[in-house]
């Protein structure tokens, strides 16, 4: 494997939008006129980050990372992000942000890049629904997070705060409900990503027996603006958008909103027990319903066919070989198929009770990721705008 140690700090200066926007429960994404780079996600605290007001983000690019960067920079915090070699920074473009080069797979880099820093949000790692990738989920998400955690303790990093899954958990049968006390155990969850995210998790507990302040998150699916790459949830909607989504599977899962697990980790920074895990989940939806949902706020006809369970696992573990020859990402795979058959019934009554996490409507989170789309031209401005009317009725 080769390993990079590569240290350099660039600043990119933020732009002040023509028409801010600021989010919070009832708000939605609005106005075309308003850079997609632009920092106005939910509102939510605005008393700044104590101690000496330097944060560090890994995965600052990602989906998740870049709301978190635009949300730290509205509570006037100084952000260091930690770019590994070659990232595409486009999501970070605009804002006021440190950008460091360092690779959580060499720790001398992160050591460096850690240097006076209060608080680490470790969201950097590998997210796929791929098989025949344990070697580099293991080297990034695993061995990786103890190096940031290593690093941390050497700077002195007052708080870590670390986002994990909730397929780290071992799946309970169905009727039974996920919580922060179901067991963890990277030998009994579903395939190598939960696997890898586990192994961290449980990493990470013998660190905090050492000595290291730690906050350890568990978001469900993931969803929301800003989704630059897009994610695997964000490439349904611009298929369901585009039309070319023809038949679908039965199942579902746990959603939830971007911004709200935003919030949910500068919450865990400012008021979660160290040493504690907290879920931020947000609803259960059935695949048919996101997929009509979608369908009416883009104005297309959803999908009518369904794939009977036993094809559609056939087809959902060769498609990514088919996606491999196309040079794509598969939307699916034998993986997901049994993601979206497993028990996604998933409390946040803690984090509720002890952070204040709220999860907004599903309809607002997909009705915003539409308008994103259209604002970024991912999904064309001349079609039919019906969110906002199918919103209302």
């Amino acid at each position: 494997m080769q390993t990079w140690w590569v240290f350099h700090t660039s600043r990119l200066m933020a732009t002040p939008p023509s028409r801010p926007t600021r989010y919070n429960q009832d708000m939605h994404v609005s106005g075309d006129t308003l850079p997609a780079n632009a920092v106005d996600p939910m509102a939510v605290s605005s008393r700044p980050t104590t101690g000496r007001n330097v944060v560090a983000v890994t995965g600052a690019t990602g989906h998740l990372g870049n709301v978190l960067v635009r949300e730290l920079l509205t509570r006037g915090v100084r952000v260091r992000a930690l770019i590994p070699p070659g990232e595409d920074t486009t999501p970070l473009a605009g804002m006021d942000v440190e950008m460091f080069t360092a690779d959580v797979r060499d720790l001398g880099s992160l050591v460096l890049a850690l240097q006076g820093v209060d608080i680490v949000y470790h969201l950097g790692g590998i997210v796929t629904i791929s098989a025949g990738m344990r070697r580099l989920l293991w080297a990034v998400n695993v061995e990786g997070t103890k190096n940031v955690a290593g690093a941390c303790l050497q700077q002195r990093v007052r708080r870590l705060i670390y986002t994990s899954s909730v397929h780290a958990f071992v799946e309970p049968p169905h009727g039974e409900c996920i919580t922060e006390d179901t067991p963890i155990d990277p030998e009994r969850v579903l395939g190598d990503y939960a696997a890898s995210k586990a192994a961290a998790t449980l990493a990470l507990r013998e660190q905090w027996k050492r000595g290291l302040d730690l906050v350890v998150c568990y978001p469900s699916g993931i969803i929301g603006p800003y989704d630059y790459r897009p994610s695997e949830m964000g490439r349904l909607i611009l298929e369901v958008a585009g039309g070319g989504l023809k038949a679908y599977v039965d199942g579902a899962y746990n959603f939830v909103d971007v911004r709200d697990v935003a919030a949910g980790l500068l919450a865990a920074a400012d008021h979660g027990l160290s040493g504690e895990g907290y879920i931020m989940a947000g609803h259960i939806v059935p695949v048919y319903d996101f997929l009509e949902l979608a369908a009416k706020m883009t104005g297309v006809t959803p999908p009518r066919t369904r794939i009977p369970p036993r094809l559609a696992r056939t087809v959902g573990f060769l498609s990514p070989y088919y996606y491999r020859v196309v040079g794509q990402q598969p939307l699916f795979t034998s993986y997901s198929m049994d993601v979206l058959r497993s028990n996604c019934e998933m409390s946040h009554n803690k984090a509720e009770r002890e952070l204040g996490f709220r999860s907004r409507p599903l309809h607002n989170t997909v009705e915003d990721t539409i308008r994103w789309f259209r604002r970024t031209g991912r999904i064309p401005v001349n079609a039919k705008r019906r969110g906002a009317s199918a919103a209302n009725k």
